[in-house]
């Protein structure tokens, strides 16, 4: 057999088309969505946060820089549950026309009476009962935009899960090893609705599920006289919010500060709360200690 000048064969090679792994282009609505993207899609996906690490996803304003990032995005992860009121306006200013995936899809949700109307609770994913689902969900729709690469979102997707499974149950462990008349937290707004619901934690809060809507007078009075009758005696600030109400219904109280809790937003690289686990697992240890 005759065997082909070198040359030759290497012009063989580089003319042979070379398949170049897919980076799928995405966008996510705030932090703790961006983060569950990255660590399902690693390398083969780039993630573009709207509303950055200590960032308020309730009153987010848009730039003309978040609309060009929607133009170039393949997929867009939103969160749902009415969360991100300004994302309709958004997509309309981009004009894009790709796929929105909702992440909390197929979640059980809560809701409660605030000015006289129903709102559904959007703060799904401080259960990691719910994390799971968010997970499943965005490893579903980073399979569809790329089919190529559907082993390795289901690996990467698998093992992500098995983690927040463990981290659940982990949180369950801990807080059911506190004596029920102890697991209440005075926090700035009702972001742990899902999280009281899930490991049996009762949350009080100035104000409702927005960091927007404002405390009256009366209903910060009813607050510190029920503090009071249920001794409760620490409280926790959110990175996201303004401190200030919070720290005076404490002040009135008496209750002491327990740190500060992340429950919408994560830190930056170097903070203590910049992935979504690392945010939960603070969060949950910051808690029970404060019980103790």
């Amino acid at each position: 057999m005759k065997k082909l000048p070198v040359a030759l064969a290497l012009a063989g090679i580089l003319l042979t088309p070379m398949v170049m792994a897919k980076t799928v282009n995405t966008v996510a609505s705030f932090s703790v969505l961006a983060d569950i993207v990255k660590e399902v899609g690693g390398d083969h996906v780039k993630v573009k946060s709207l509303v950055g690490p200590d960032g308020d996803p309730h009153s987010f304003e848009p730039t003309p820089q978040d609309s060009q990032a929607l133009t170039k995005a393949d997929v867009v992860f939103v969160s749902g549950l009415g969360l991100e009121g300004w994302l309709d306006r958004l997509i309309s200013a981009s004009e894009y026309k790709g796929k929105v995936i909702v992440s909390s899809e197929g979640i059980e949700t809560r809701s409660m009476e605030e000015d006289g109307k129903t709102i559904t609770d959007p703060h799904a994913w401080n259960s990691m009962k719910n994390g799971v689902v968010y997970a499943n969900n965005v490893m579903n729709a980073l399979i569809a935009a790329d089919p190529e690469d559907a082993a390795y979102f289901r690996q990467r997707g698998s093992a992500y899960v098995a983690q927040l499974n463990k981290l659940d149950s982990w949180a369950a462990a801990s807080f059911a090893a506190v004596p029920v008349a102890k697991r209440k937290v005075l926090t700035s707004h009702d972001a742990f609705g899902y999280f009281g619901q899930r490991y049996g934690v009762s949350f009080m809060s100035p104000v409702g599920f927005s960091t927007e809507s404002e405390a009256s007078a009366s209903d910060v009075a009813k607050l510190i006289d029920q503090l009071k009758t249920e001794h409760i005696h620490s409280y926790f600030i959110e990175n996201q919010t303004d401190p200030r109400l919070v720290k005076q219904i404490a002040a009135a109280t008496g209750a002491q500060p327990g740190g500060e809790l992340y429950p919408e937003a994560l830190t930056k690289k170097d903070g203590p709360a910049a992935t979504y686990v690392a945010a939960f697992t603070h969060n949950v240890t910051a808690m029970v200690s404060s019980m103790k």
